[in-house]
């Protein structure tokens, strides 16, 4: 099963994990926070990446829980 990223998305009246390419919220939460830590908690079980949007949608912060390779190649 391939690694799904999850997304920190502004959501009415709060803040949304979404899984990438979902149509639906994974869980809804009141602070970015509580969205942030629920979707950190996921990728670290998924070993994928996070990306946390801000309130214009557009990318705050990522950050990888896979298997990323230090140095990175190239």
């Amino acid at each position: 099963m391939p690694k799904k990223n999850q997304h920190v998305v502004p959501h009415p009246g709060g803040w949304a994990v979404r899984g990438a390419g979902n149509d639906r919220a994974t869980s809804i939460h009141q602070t970015q926070q509580e969205a942030i830590a629920a979707a950190r908690d996921i990728a670290i079980n998924n070993g994928s990446e996070l990306f946390i949007h801000n309130r214009q949608g557009q990318f705050r912060k990522r950050n990888s829980y896979g298997n990323d390779p230090f140095p990175p190649e190239g």
